[in-house]
């Protein structure tokens, strides 16, 4: 089982437009929506891969629609008082871009916490991948996620965080065996401009390999133990809903390590294939079927580094 703990879950609008003219009014279909937040989508897409997977977030019992909204998809949800947040995407098909706009979310009564940490480490026992993903809301634990990959590095289980600030700090810090930002993530985190650079400077905290998404470019992988740092990069630019194209690659990455596999091109191919799908879908949480295909046009090379 593939655990994923989101704690700053979304419902998701996706609205779809021919462009999007600043100041003016707009007349669209209805948004369509969805449960969301970035270890959901990850949850969502490795269930859809075939993978065992269970997401946990902290979610009101008033939000009936995200529980309904989630399907097959095994899920906990830890009691909160207060309404999910917002995370709205506007598509313009014309262009190819899209405007993402995300609520921050709402401070979360310390019990919360204390609740998802128990609902997480009760699971651990089964697992085989511990997945932290996303944004936290204001006034969450800084450790919050270390406080969750340390015991599950204690039972044996494979660990990954996909966070910024204070939470992948925290992660490289509590030994998480791979951590996924963006490059604007990592720089912001550790004020290195060099994405290689950042990396060492998370492993020299105790992180394992470093994966950075590099957008259209693509995505790196920095191992701990010294190896060449690889690059990998689909041979052409797709168009579409990109916000998804992260989890995506986060779910590969997740399957990858929960099936003990160590070849770091292997891991690199399959999430660029899967983050390149993801964009071809106008949801986030979904890949196109075409992923297998994507794979076979994605180059891996040597990043020469100083």
């Amino acid at each position: 089982m593939i655990i994923t703990v989101t704690p700053n879950p979304a419902l998701d609008a996706t609205i779809t437009l021919d462009r999007l003219t600043p100041g003016a009014t707009h007349r669209v279909a209805p948004a369509e929506l969805r449960a969301g937040g970035k270890g959901v989508n990850v949850a969502r897409v490795l269930t859809d891969q075939g993978e065992d997977a269970v997401a946990i977030a902290p979610v009101s019992a008033t939000e009936a629609a995200f529980s309904a909204d989630l399907g097959d998809v095994p899920h906990s949800l830890v009691g909160t008082p207060w309404p999910l947040r917002r995370s709205t995407a506007i598509v313009e098909t014309e262009g190819g871009t899209t405007t993402v706009i995300n609520e921050s979310g709402s401070p979360q009564p310390l019990t919360v916490w204390t609740e998802l940490h128990d609902v997480v480490t009760s699971r651990l026992p089964r697992a085989r991948c511990l997945v932290v993903s996303g944004s936290t809301p204001p006034e969450a634990p800084d450790d919050l996620a270390a406080d969750l990959i340390a015991p599950a590095n204690a039972a044996g289980v494979a660990t990954i965080a996909d966070a910024t600030g204070a939470q992948l700090l925290g992660a490289a810090r509590a030994g998480a065996q791979l951590l996924k930002p963006n490059r604007d993530e990592l720089r912001d985190t550790t004020g290195e401009s060099d994405a290689v650079a950042g990396a060492h400077a998370l492993q020299n905290l105790g992180a394992g390999i470093v994966v950075v998404s590099l957008g259209e470019e693509g995505m790196i992988a920095v191992p701990a133990d010294g190896a060449p740092v690889r690059h990998a990069r689909l041979d052409r630019v797709l168009r579409g809903n990109p916000t998804g194209a992260g989890d995506a690659a986060v779910a590969s990455l997740a399957a990858h390590l929960a099936a003990r596999e160590t070849d770091i091109d292997a891991l690199l191919r399959r999430a660029v294939a899967w983050s390149a799908a993801a964009v071809l879908m106008p949801l986030a949480g979904s890949i196109h079927s075409s992923h297998t295909d994507l794979a076979r046009d994605v180059t891996i090379t040597t990043l020469e580094t100083p």
